[in-house]
């Protein structure tokens, strides 16, 4: 039987951009010693072209070769001849082979049989400078970013000669300039913030360059970091003139000269940010109304504003502003819609649920939905408003996008949602008139006219219906007090019944038994008319409308929305759907549902006023119910054998099952605003308060995580408050101890302490052994905060008591971390680590969650660390960055980075601790009020000083001390002894 044929094996890849290597399909090439690949290296470089045997031996050996050098390079050059024809005979297809002719060696092969490293770099840099030429920065940063990408180290690493050392060095100064040439499209398209880490190193490994610190100074400053931006003009003129006796170039000076006079120009970048942000050009405009009539002189009006938005210096705002219902969306889309080709860099739509009876959209949260939107990744957004806002104005810089804000609170939350940059322009919607808007085009929107309201009831109505009963149309609409909500509602159930006639609607709104007498007072009139469709649901959709108004989260899942209304999935999900079809509900992503906020509280007082007060709280009985059984699972999920959760109330069922970590993280981040909500509200309700403050505990990881610190600190003190008025210890005491958890990570310690000494005493009352584990340990570790480590310590030991009584390993686990955190503060480094040993080994054997292993690695990097095993210290709290990431745990991933940043600086590796305090400085400012952020900026402030860059250095050492958190007083001493005070 004939051998099948070989597949190609593809061409022979070799690299010189790092070590000299060869490949050809999956094999290796063995090419020999360091002097035979030097051989290599100087046939490769030479792209073909012969060297002839004397300059060989010059490439490899300079003017003193060996007596035999001829022979030497006979025999490599042979022993590379075999080597490439036996990889040729490996697979068909035109090979690459030494050529010997004219007294020397080349390199030769049919077309595409050698692939370089270095050919692909240069047609990656060639391709960047066309595009830089032609003004498309991002695609050019990628291609740079592509190029570099193929060094995998030192060029030419371990080739000896005076080639490769000679080429060696052209390689690394052209791999700077492209580096260099990378970062200043960074710094020019908005990637500033994540350029500042990057061009630290760079200055710090090349001192002398001039261009990197003329990078980093811009990028500095364009992160909103001024005095460390004029600190680097002082380090490096302090540098050039000790080390070259010259002063900085032009460059430098100008730039200087320019932040002195607080340029305006150098505040924006000159192009979008990311390279997808340039190619992504978000269409998030809704879909415009069909029925939409009327407004003329308006739509004239703002569209006009918004055409000549191109022609203005400054970014152009209209505000529509009007009571609910009267049409502010309808005609702001409308518009929007219709100007949007003067826009064709994209329009981008949020909904800021200012009117809703629930928190507002936060603009932190809606600048992370438009950034995503606009190309960036996840990874790459800021954590903090001010950062979103910065690099969201950045990446409109210079392109022309319209942004539609609807339902604003007030102008404090439109303000950074607003483009910078000339060429845009927002349209925004809100029941206030937003005055304090710097040059707004101001909207008052009224009733539509009689005229007006006519139009748009016949459109929907249809002109036969109404033409034959004009007079009852008109008592239609005239009754719906030329409201365009209540006149749509009305005409389309006047559309949907062909039975009726218009005079049947008439008399339906003419009693006036049947409408609210508010029907023509402001907002009361939209629940009028939200009325006069209640009255012709089906019993299961009204009593569903009813129910769903009861909570106050921002939306509902199907599931949650399933347990609310006591109905399985299968039936719940096309009861919403229906009441998505007649426009009572919303569906902005498949499987959730929301009300308008107007139609949310008319279906709270449909249910005040229709559902008996039992189903009321059994409603939200059972909502809270499904919260605390998928709270209480995720959490389970997350830290298999952890106790807490047998501690918990009771719940019938047990809530949503996870399949693993990852989809109860999806779940619980999801939902926690709506988590949050029930809590809030369920507090004040009888017979809730105790579940109230277990979902608390619960889902006490959106608080520790860092997602919503504020917003957990803010329902868990209202159910504190519940639980005094009560006088239910046990609900106060859990309530206590998340508070003092929450508070001691913001740096709140006296409050923390109170908190936990009273939740103590409230666990012994209440018998609780939830209370009596947690706050006790809680107790210990504000202790530690607060450097009173001998009492840390006696709480701690009641917290090891306490969980070892209920059996939970994890918990003792953690308590003797605590335990090792005190002793190293004690200075007992041995008793440190041996007690982080002992914790690590209980997550071991227990096959505990990575999550609370995660805290054992941590700790026991830090006893490392105290023990001055700096490698080990790193290797520890590596690995459990990692799993902190994974786990989305924000704040824990600040605290890694910043103890990864110390020990490397300990260690002395000054690059990778400035590298890892960048990070954690990123993380920890957007949380707010970490109690680490001093000791961040006390450690980047060190890491910069040994890397020449004392300017920068008093910079953060100043900062470090407005923010001292965890820096001991020997800390605080010695920074104040590096800035030369007392």
């Amino acid at each position: 039987m004939p051998k099948k044929p070989r597949e190609p094996a593809g061409p022979v890849r070799c690299s010189v951009l790092g070590p000299v290597r060869c490949r050809r399909g999956g094999v290796q090439l063995a090419v020999g010693s360091p002097q035979q690949r030097a051989l290599l290296a100087a046939l490769l470089l030479r792209r073909g072209r012969t060297a002839t045997a004397s300059q060989l031996i010059d490439d490899l050996w300079g003017g003193e070769p060996p007596h035999a050098a001829l022979a030497a390079v006979r025999t490599r050059a042979s022993r590379l001849r075999r080597i490439l024809s036996a990889a040729d005979a490996e697979g068909p297809g035109g090979g690459v082979e030494v050529v010997g002719e004219s007294g020397g060696y080349a390199l030769r092969g049919a077309p595409g049989a050698l692939d370089l490293d270095l050919d692909r770099a240069e047609r990656r840099a060639a391709e960047a400078e066309e595009a830089r030429r032609a003004g498309d920065l991002p695609r050019a940063r990628r291609l740079l970013d592509e190029a570099l990408s193929l060094w995998s180290g030192e060029s030419l690493a371990g080739i000896p000669g005076p080639y490769a050392e000679a080429q060696r060095a052209r390689l690394e100064e052209w791999r700077l300039g492209l580096l260099e040439t990378r970062l200043d499209l960074d710094v020019r398209t908005g990637r500033h913030a994540a350029a500042v880490p990057e061009l630290t190193l760079l200055t710090a490994a090349h001192p002398l360059r001039e261009r990197p610190r003329e990078l980093l100074m811009l990028a500095l400053h364009r992160s909103g970091r001024q005095a460390e931006a004029l600190a680097v003009y002082s380090d490096a003129r302090r540098l050039l003139a000790d080390e070259l006796g010259i002063g900085p170039g032009p460059g430098l000076t100008g730039l200087h000269r320019r932040m002195l006079a607080a340029d305006p120009s150098l505040a924006e970048p000159d192009a979008p940010d990311a390279d997808a942000a340039e190619r992504v050009r978000p269409a998030q405009l809704p879909p415009g109304s069909p029925n939409f009539t009327g407004r003329e002189s308006l739509v004239a009006d703002l569209g006009a504003c918004l055409a000549a938005a191109a022609d203005r210096d400054t970014v152009t705002v209209g505000a529509v502003a009007g009571i609910g219902g009267v049409g502010k969306t309808t005609l702001a889309v409308h518009v929007a819609r219709a100007a949007a080709g003067h826009f064709p860099d994209g329009q981008l739509h949020a909904d800021l649920q200012g009117a809703g009876p629930g928190p507002a959209a936060r603009p932190e949260a809606v600048l992370g939905a438009f950034l995503r939107a606009l190309g960036m990744a996840d990874a790459a957004i800021p954590a903090g408003t001010d950062e979103r806002a910065a690099l969201y104005r950045s990446l409109l810089a210079r392109r022309r996008v319209l942004v539609l804000l609807d339902d604003a609170r007030d102008a404090a939350q439109v303000r950074p949602l607003l483009p910078g940059a000339a060429g845009c322009a927002a349209v925004v919607t809100s029941r206030n008139r937003l005055v304090g808007l710097e040059s707004v085009h101001l909207v008052d929107l009224d009733v539509m006219t009689p005229d007006e309201a006519l139009a748009l009831f016949t459109r929907i109505v249809g002109e036969r219906r109404v033409a034959a009963e004009r007079a009852a149309a008109r008592d239609v609409v005239a009754a719906c007090g030329f409201l365009p909500l209540a006149l749509r509602i009305a005409a389309a159930r006047l559309a949907a019944r062909p039975a009726w006639s218009v005079a049947t609607m008439a008399r339906r709104l003419a009693d006036e038994r049947r409408r609210l007498d508010e029907l023509h007072a402001g907002d009361l009139a939209v629940t009028a008319t939200f009325d006069l469709g209640y009255a012709h649901l089906a019993p299961d959709q009204a009593r569903a409308f009813r129910l769903l108004g009861l909570p106050d989260g921002p939306d509902i899942s199907a599931t949650a929305a399933s347990a609310l209304l006591d109905l399985p999935l299968p039936a719940a999900e096309p009861l919403l759907e229906s009441l998505v079809d007649i426009s009572l509900l919303e569906s902005p992503a498949p499987g959730r549902y929301r009300f308008h906020d107007l139609i949310r509280l008319h279906a709270r007082a449909r249910a005040e006023r229709d559902e008996p007060a039992g189903e009321r709280e059994s409603a939200l009985g059972r909502l809270l119910d499904f919260y605390l059984g998928s709270a209480a699972g995720a959490y389970g999920v997350e830290r298999p054998g952890d106790r807490l959760v047998e501690h918990l109330t009771p719940v019938p069922g047990p809530g949503l099952a996870f399949a693993d970590g990852a989809e109860a993280r999806d779940w619980l981040f999801g939902e926690a605003a709506c988590v949050l909500a029930l809590a809030r509200g369920a507090a004040g309700r009888r017979g809730m308060l105790r579940r109230a403050a277990d979902l608390l505990v619960a889902a006490k990881d959106v608080s520790e995580a860092g997602a919503a610190h504020q917003l957990y600190r803010e329902v868990a003190g209202e159910v504190l408050e519940a639980a005094r008025k009560e006088g239910d210890h046990r609900a106060e005491g859990r309530a206590r101890t998340v508070l003092a958890t929450n508070l001691g990570q913001s740096g709140r310690l006296d409050e923390a302490a109170e908190h936990a000494r009273v939740a103590v005493r409230l666990g012994d009352l209440a018998a609780d052994p939830l209370v009596r584990c947690h706050a006790t340990n809680v107790a210990g570790i504000v202790a530690t905060y607060q450097g009173r480590y001998q009492e840390a310590a006696r709480w701690h030991l009641l917290a090891l008591e306490a969980f070892r009584a209920v059996g939970d390993r994890p918990g003792e686990a953690s308590v003797l971390n605590n335990l090792s955190s005190v002793q190293q503060e004690l200075g007992n480094a041995d008793e440190a680590l041996r007690l982080a040993e002992r914790a690590l080994s209980i997550h071991r054997n227990a096959s505990t969650s990575s999550w609370r292993q995660a805290n054992s690695l941590y700790s026991r990097g830090r006893a490392l660390a105290g023990a001055g095993r700096f490698d080990e210290a790193v290797r520890d709290f590596t690995a459990a960055l990692g799993i902190f990431r994974e786990r989305r745990q924000l704040r824990w991933t600040g605290w890694t980075e910043w103890r990864l940043a110390a020990a490397h600086l300990s260690g002395g590796r000054p690059l990778e601790a400035v590298r890892h305090a960048e990070r954690a400085l990123a993380v920890l400012r957007g949380l707010g009020g970490d109690t680490y952020l001093g000791a961040t900026l006390a450690v980047l402030g060190r890491g910069l000083y040994e890397l020449g860059h004392p300017g920068r250095a008093r910079v953060c050492w100043e900062e470090a001390l407005a923010s001292p958190g965890r820096l001991s007083g020997v800390e605080l001493a010695g920074i104040r002894g590096l800035l030369g005070r007392r």
